[in-house]
């Protein structure tokens, strides 16, 4: 059978009536106009790919502090880091992003990204409360003890503090929403922002704010930020929260995050909070934590192969669909290859399942063989072609199929994405002979 090209060649060559050649050229036409994908051109051939992924992917795995000298070498995405308002504003209105600025040009120098949580209340220090605020006559913060520590609360009645902290976050947005140097943004009130003052002087409008301001100020950052994930602690969960009353408030875009992951209680005290914000959350949004401190062996045994009480770690990152876990001790207890490895078990991971070449493009077929969706825009990319299809959202266990329209006889496949910073790289694992 000839192909359509050869009919094509053949009647250019071949005499024909005077008026007839138009016609005849339009009828030859019509296969590609009427049948597109069966005509030979457009059939697939697959090509055989061969990959291997050894490395913990961007924003997901192990995290260290970003103070960590560990962090230099350690096989890791991510550095977490707390930050407090005062060190960025200490006059109204003038803010100086150079604290931060250090921080995330230190943390990607090293080829990661950044978490970062602001807090108002740390055990032991002041609050972190701006200069020019602090000094008013009427703001009145509280001075009691917390962990046997003395520590000061801010004063969330007074209403110059309450109006800074929403301007804070509109202009932390708009300067950060889209730098690739910062993965997540962790945020909350009361002790390291982790929605509670389990111990020292708790009250509502006081020391820890209103429910209708909180409220107010999920919504406020769900406006702001536009593409970088916020979380909030899974205790915001609890009678100090609002969100357990406020299906509203819980169908906001946040992620969550539990600092007491895989304590010996955490089914009885930390899962029902999980359970609160939705068990299909972190299909939509990022969910992660820090390792529990509240026994001793919880951070000895965080990595071990039954875990610290029983269960593994890789069996309680896939129950909660994990991107991240805070591990900052865990170099001293594990090998680099123990925490590759569990960094490995977060997150998403991708399996190109299909290569195949047509005439006018390149067909891709993708499996999340992870635990969790990857949360910013990357996209398959052939001979630096990128496929109009994101393998954001791609839920585990699922396959998505992606056209790019670039030919090549070897094609060079990678995943691009614009939220890396220079040195990161996108793996995938592949097996086709």
């Amino acid at each position: 059978m000839q192909s359509t090209g050869d009919t094509m060649l053949h009647s250019r060559n071949r005499k024909s009536p005077a008026g007839t050649r138009p016609i005849r050229l339009v009828m030859l036409l019509l296969p590609w106009l009427l049948l597109p994908g069966q005509v030979r051109g457009d059939e697939f051939r697959d090509v055989p790919l061969v990959a291997t992924l050894d490395a913990v992917q961007p924003q997901t795995g192990i995290v260290l502090w970003a103070d960590n000298e560990a962090a230099r070498t350690a096989p890791i995405q991510l550095e977490y880091s707390y930050l407090y308002y005062g060190q960025i504003v200490s006059r109204r209105g003038e803010y100086d992003w150079r604290p931060l600025e250090k921080l995330l040009e230190r943390i990607a120098g090293r080829g990661h990204q950044a978490i970062i949580r602001w807090h108002d209340t740390y055990v032991g220090k002041p609050a972190g409360v701006p200069a020019y605020i602090a000094s008013l006559p009427d703001y009145r913060p509280t001075h009691g003890k917390s962990e046997n520590k003395p520590t000061e609360f801010p004063d969330w009645s007074h209403p110059e503090w309450q109006r800074f902290v929403f301007e804070f976050f509109t202009r932390f947005a708009e300067r950060y929403d889209r730098d690739p140097r910062l993965a997540f943004v962790q945020v909350g009130f009361g002790l390291w922002s982790e929605y509670h003052i389990y111990d020292g002087p708790m009250q509502l409008g006081k020391t820890f704010p209103s429910m209708e301001y909180q409220a107010e100020f999920a919504r406020h950052l769900a406006r702001v930020f536009r593409e970088t994930h916020w979380m909030i602690s899974v205790d915001a969960a609890a009678e100090w929260g609002p969100f357990a009353q406020n299906e509203a408030l819980r169908l906001l875009p946040f992620g969550v995050f539990d600092d007491s992951f895989n304590h010996k209680r955490h089914k009885a005290e930390n899962e029902p909070n999980w359970l609160v914000f939705g068990g299909d959350r972190w299909q939509r949004a990022p969910a992660g934590g820090e390792f529990s401190f509240f026994e001793k062996g919880d951070q000895q045994r965080a990595l071990a192969p039954r875990g610290p009480h029983g269960i593994p770690f890789e069996q309680q990152a896939a129950k909660f669909h994990v991107s991240f876990i805070i591990g900052d001790d865990q170099p001293r207890f594990q090998t680099p290859e123990r925490i590759r490895q569990a960094g490995q078990a977060c997150g998403y991971r991708f399996r190109v399942m299909r290569l195949a070449l047509s005439h006018r493009s390149t067909r891709v077929e993708i499996e999340n063989r992870g635990i969790a969706p990857l949360y910013y825009d990357a996209y398959p990319t052939v001979d630096e072609i990128r496929s109009p299809t994101s393998l954001k959202g791609l839920l585990p266990g699922e396959i998505r199929a992606f056209d790019i329209p670039v030919h090549s006889d070897a094609p060079r496949l990678s995943i691009t994405s614009d939220r890396l910073v220079p040195g990161q790289r996108i793996g995938y694992e592949a097996n086709l002979p």
